[in-house]
């Protein structure tokens, strides 16, 4: 027998359907609590949108003009509708326009007016359009640009509006909020392909092509390390320092900001590529680095075994004048010095100056000698040829603490140390406070002078730079390699967290200018003032900024700036961190 269908009662039908009112649905979940629909703005619930639909473009659009919207740090929805018109329909409402055209210039013609550039210029467009759409190298399209903008407020979008009508009226192209239409402009620039709004304009693939592909804030070579993560679009920032003019750096950040820990990762990964580093390191920051890679430490102090004479010679490169040579490097050690014992009267400076000369006489060490095997003379050399010069004897007073005082192992010692591995570390943590700058500048000098004997790619990296900064003739050297340093395939990296003291120096800012790459990192309301105003950053750039978690800030190379973030991996990490919690727990590893 044919089994019965059973069918429901309307009761019981009833009954399902009020059972299924009373369930959540995924509807439910994801739906606001509340839309509210205005003429010129969405309510959705806590968050307010706005669609601008674009109607007028210049004759002419350059490469990536979408580019600002597109990396403007809004929230923002773009959609872009591309309909293909027929061509053979668009080539004949072009003969017609054109000779509607042809047909008022000659009437302009019989009433003796002078020529029309706009309708000649309409002309020759017309007739260049009808071409290429005949040869198939142009097509016609019906293009659609649509731009929803969120905010907390109306004012905020009123705000974002302006914003965005100030970038695309600055390149002629104009734009409208779609009135009365908000709904129909939000579901066009929801991800669902569909455009609502239907507000096209006639374009050739020419101008259409500007638009794509996106353009977003991408800082990479191709070649060279990873720097970080771009935090636009979360694409790699790889760049090789030494492929633009300078391979120069400055890194700014407040203490605990991420600037040495961004530094020392670059070390490491400089060091995969065959570049040798240099490093000043001020705190013992990169002690377990360079013990980690085999690379050399000294530690520079009044009672260290390393010693460098600031007296050595430099070698003479090919090409330079021996006299250049011998007196650029007396005019190093007048500003070494002057650092030493201070500032110096006219009739001092003269006597120093006369004073050196003699030293370096002494040992036979002139401009017209070679001195390429000479023995360097030492600071008590000079005294002692100071002693023997009328007015002089104030400034040799000076140096006695140096060559027989409490300082006499520090400065007063030949040189026993040597540049010979891929990463050379130079401490000077134990070092004095006032004799900070001295030793940092002493073993500048050291390095230029060993950089110039030897022709590699090299990275030196001036940790703290502000001690050296304060004074005019440390910030004066440290300017001098920067603007030589390229000619000798180096690279100078300049670290410092007080922004105010270093760009107070008269040097401070041909420093920056002279580095192709900048990064900063977390600053201080105090300083975020003088860095805007030196980096020229906007407001939303500042705050940036101020408001940046470790490790994260803004890139510049060359003309372009991304904001990123470094990134280490695990093995990097436990190499380069300068967390106190972490040292130690690896310390306690290392003892079980």
């Amino acid at each position: 027998m044919p089994r019965q269908q059973s069918s429901s009662s309307p009761q019981e039908e009833q009954i399902q359907q009020l059972r299924s009112e009373g369930v959540t649905s995924l509807k439910d979940v994801l739906s606001p609590t509340a839309v509210r629909i205005d003429a010129n703005d969405i309510q959705i619930g806590p968050k307010f949108s706005r669609t601008l639909y674009v109607f007028a473009y210049p004759r002419f659009l350059t490469s990536g003009w979408f580019s600002t919207i597109i990396n403007l740090d809004r929230e923002t929805d773009v959609s872009i509708f591309v309909e293909p018109l027929d061509v053979v329909d668009i080539l004949k409402n072009l003969r017609r326009k054109l000779t509607e055209i042809e047909v008022q210039i000659s009437e302009e013609e019989a009433q003796g007016k002078v020529r029309n550039p706009i309708l000649e210029t309409a002309y020759n467009d017309i007739e260049q359009l009808r071409d290429d759409l005949q040869q198939g190298t142009e097509k016609f399209f019906k293009f659609g640009l649509y731009i929803t903008l969120y905010g907390s407020s109306a004012k905020d979008l009123d705000i974002i509006e302006n914003e965005i009508n100030s970038i695309l009226e600055a390149k002629m192209v104009y734009n409208k909020p779609a009135t009365l239409r908000q709904e129909q402009g939000f579901h066009t620039t929801s991800p669902l392909g569909t455009d609502m709004l239907s507000l096209k304009t006639n374009m050739n693939t020419s101008p259409v092509s500007t638009v794509f592909p996106f353009i977003s804030s991408e800082l990479s070579s191709g070649q060279g390390i990873l720097y970080g993560i771009n935090r636009h679009n979360n694409s790699l920032v790889l760049f090789d320092r030494f492929s633009l003019e300078n391979a120069n750096m400055v890194v700014f950040g407040k203490s605990g900001g991420g600037k040495s820990y961004a530094s020392k990762l670059e070390i490491l990964r400089l060091l995969m590529i065959g570049t040798d580093v240099i490093v000043i390191d001020p705190e013992n920051e990169y002690q377990r680095l360079a013990e980690t890679v085999g690379g050399s430490f000294f530690s520079i102090s009044v009672s260290s075994a390393h010693h460098v004479n600031p007296f050595d010679l430099p070698p003479i490169g090919e090409g330079e004048n021996p006299s250049d040579v011998l007196r650029s490097h007396i005019l190093d050690l007048v500003g070494l010095i002057k650092i030493m014992v201070g500032a110096l009267t006219p009739e001092e400076d003269s006597l120093l100056d006369k004073a050196l000369n003699e030293t370096y006489a002494a040992r036979d060490i002139t401009p017209d000698s070679d001195f390429s095997r000479a023995t360097p003379p030492l600071l008590e050399d000079l005294q002692k040829v100071l002693q023997g010069m009328e007015g002089a004897g104030e400034l040799a007073l000076k140096l006695e603490k140096y060559t027989h005082g409490s300082y006499a192992n520090f400065l007063n010692q030949h040189t026993n140390i040597d540049i010979n591995q891929n990463l050379t570390v130079f401490n000077i943590r134990d070092m004095e406070e006032e004799l900070r700058p001295i030793a940092m500048y002493i073993v500048l000098s050291y390095i230029w002078t060993m950089v110039r004997k030897n022709l590699k790619r090299r990275t030196l990296i001036v940790d703290e730079a502000w001690v050296l900064g304060k004074y005019e003739a440390g910030a004066s050297f440290l300017l001098n390699i920067a603007k030589r340093g390229r000619k000798y395939y180096l690279g100078l990296t300049t670290i410092t967290q007080d922004v105010n003291d270093f760009m107070s120096s008269s040097f401070g800012q041909p420093i920056i200018s002279n580095s192709s790459i900048q990064m900063l990192f977390k600053q201080s309301p105090a300083t975020i003032d003088v860095v805007q105003k030196t980096f020229n950053l906007t407001q939303e750039e500042k705050y940036l900024l101020l408001e940046s978690g470790v490790g994260e800030g803004l890139f510049f190379a060359g003309l372009k700036h991304i904001s990123i973030k470094v990134v280490a991996s695990y093995s990097e990490d436990k190499i380069i961190t300068s967390n106190p919690e972490e040292i130690l727990a690896l310390r306690q590893q290392s003892n079980q």
